[in-house]
């Protein structure tokens, strides 16, 4: 039996890469929605600026999350036909990231306009992740048993 702690187990593993970084973009985004919504309703110009962060973070963790996933879709599922949840994860997963750099985008715009479509397009991004992450617990068979 191989050891879990023996480094080829871990980055040879056929999927595991996957879901150990997915939770760093889950997390960062939704915290991120958090500091955005106290931020604007308590006016507090720090909480905005760490939502910016976090959000920044989010969206560049996306990006070795998606590459990973395509690559545990390649391995791991061994090219499965991509339909039913698998698809429905892969676009929400794509959409995700596409909002999150979205976000960080808008907030260079300062107009009030902007600032309520940034806020509007936060809370849908952390509303895609969430959507995102439970179709990945039926795909990995954590949810469902698959």
């Amino acid at each position: 039996m191989e050891s879990p702690f023996d480094p080829r187990s871990v980055l040879f593993a056929k999927h595991a890469q996957h879901l150990v970084l997915v939770h760093f973009p889950i997390g960062l985004c939704l915290t991120s929605t958090i500091f955005e919504v106290l931020g604007k309703w308590r006016s507090n110009a720090a909480l905005i600026s760490a939502s910016y962060y976090n959000q920044l973070s989010a969206a560049i963790a996306s990006l070795p999350v998606i590459v990973t996933g395509l690559l545990a879709w390649r391995f791991q599922l061994e090219g499965a036909t991509r339909k039913g949840n698998l698809l429905l994860h892969l676009i929400f997963g794509v959409t995700t990231s596409f909002l999150m750099w979205s976000v960080v985008a808008l907030y260079r715009r300062t107009e009030t306009k902007w600032v309520r479509i940034r806020y509007f397009a936060q809370v849908l991004t952390a509303i895609c992740v969430s959507i995102t992450g439970h179709l990945g617990g039926f795909v990995s068979g954590l949810i469902g048993g698959s």
